[in-house]
């Protein structure tokens, strides 16, 4: 049962409605669905994402009613016995291991994502999300699948396209008339939302303390309120983007830009994100 733990439908529906803790073989007690996974080497990054996906209970709920070994594709697979060993109640010990799941990543991602190298856990989300969609027969477009019910948003996108900045006030001015220089909206969907942070200060406060800036959620998610507008720099050109949600997901994931790269290290952005408190 510790192998291949199965779920009943009575059970799936009162995982919610009860906090009973659970006891292991071991001795240890536990509250199953918050079990630790074991870090193998470096894969701490993709069980922060795993542990954060199996507590959303409609994707919870699809794989634990899911008898193991139904679908051959080996993803969709190790990700519904991983859901079922986190939310087994007659555990052995009071944490799992996700080797097996995590094979399964190293082996369909074409090693892009590994057990011994520490990884990018947007990187690893974006590419689970969508790998488990695509597996479970869904397409960009038409077919949809319980990721993209669970975790899919639509939004408008504006760009305009900008001159050079070193280019003459009159050149400019000619050149915003054009049709290549006009706003264009497209229509695009979305898994999750990058929350960009205000610039650290450089600065340090009269205790010659580094000062700890902190925003409002709700400040930062003003990139999305479709008024607000952003430089985007490329090689060549600049634009002029502003976003505009237009359906939200009955479960919202964020991702907020903390880490810049640069030629020489990798910079931190230390601001606190307050969120509000319901």
């Amino acid at each position: 049962y510790v192998l291949k733990p199965t779920f009943t439908a009575q059970q799936i529906t009162n995982l919610d409605k009860q906090a009973k803790l659970s006891r292991a073989y071991d001795g240890t007690t536990y509250l199953p669905g918050i079990v630790g996974l074991n870090n193998i080497k470096a894969n701490d990054y993709a069980n922060a994402v795993l542990q954060a996906l199996s507590n959303v209970p409609p994707l919870r709920n699809y794989f634990l009613e899911r008898p193991p070994g139904d679908i051959m594709f080996l993803l969709v697979q190790r990700f519904g016995e991983l859901m079922r060993k986190l939310w087994n109640p007659r555990n052995f010990k009071a944490h799992v291991s996700p080797h097996e799941m995590l094979q399964a990543v190293v082996l369909c991602s074409k090693k892009n994502f590994q057990i011994t190298k520490q990884g990018d856990g947007v990187d690893f989300l974006s590419w689970f999300l969508n790998a488990l969609h695509s597996a479970l027969g869904g397409t960009k477009k038409k077919k949809k699948t319980i990721v993209t019910d669970v975790f899919q948003g639509s939004m408008r996108i504006f760009t305009k396209k900008l001159p050079h900045p070193d280019l003459p006030a009159e050149e400019k001015a000619q050149l915003l008339q054009n049709t290549e220089y006009q706003e264009m909206m497209v229509e695009s969907t979305f898994m999750y939302l990058t929350l960009d942070l205000p610039t650290a200060p450089l600065y340090k406060d009269e205790k010659e303390q580094l000062i700890i800036p902190q925003v409002p959620l709700f400040s930062i998610l003003a990139k999305f309120n479709g008024a607000t507008e952003k430089e985007y720099k490329t090689y060549k050109e600049n634009f002029l983007k502003r976003f505009q949600l237009t359906k939200l997901p009955p479960y919202l994931i964020f991702c907020i830009k903390r880490f810049t790269k640069n030629n020489f290290f990798v910079e931190k952005n230390p601001t606190i994100v307050n969120f509000p408190i319901t």
